[in-house]
């Protein structure tokens, strides 16, 4: 198999491959820049749900500590990251193993993107999440209401 393809027609490199282990032709298969793209695919997934935890704890901070500007969009902001999040964990169930992992860091990035919405000093707001994982996951939850 050209390898060079990979880098210059990345779909075609895909159709080629998958075409290829289709067709059981093992010894064809580009198996470094598959097991690569395994890899990405993994740490994708990774990142995306760190990245909608910190999304949905800004917006409980923001609930939490700005209560004269709650609104709908906030609510719905924060209904969506649930369901985005629990679609996440159903289709990678093994990611719930890193969910703990990643709020400690989640909550760091939601303080400094709270900050800049709010106007509230990232040191006002508690040092460790005020959260628990059943309260961010919890559809029903909101802080304080």
């Amino acid at each position: 198999m050209d390898r060079v393809l990979y880098q210059e027609d990345y779909y075609g490199w895909l159709r080629e491959n998958a075409q290829l282990i289709r067709e059981k032709r093992f010894s064809e298969v580009d198996a470094d820049n598959i097991v690569e793209e395994l890899e990405s695919m993994g740490k994708s997934e990774k990142r995306e749900l760190s990245s909608r935890l910190t999304v949905l704890l800004m917006h409980l901070l923001k609930w939490r500590y700005q209560t004269v500007k709650r609104s709908m969009s906030w609510r719905n902001t924060i209904a969506v990251q649930r369901i985005d999040i629990d679609e996440l964990l159903e289709d990678s169930p093994s990611l719930r193993t890193e969910i703990s992992d990643k709020i400690e860091v989640a909550y760091e990035k939601a303080k400094l993107a709270a900050e800049i919405e709010t106007g509230i000093e990232r040191q006002n707001f508690p040092a460790v999440c005020p959260f628990s994982l059943e309260q961010i996951l919890d559809e029903t939850y909101l802080p304080d209401e």
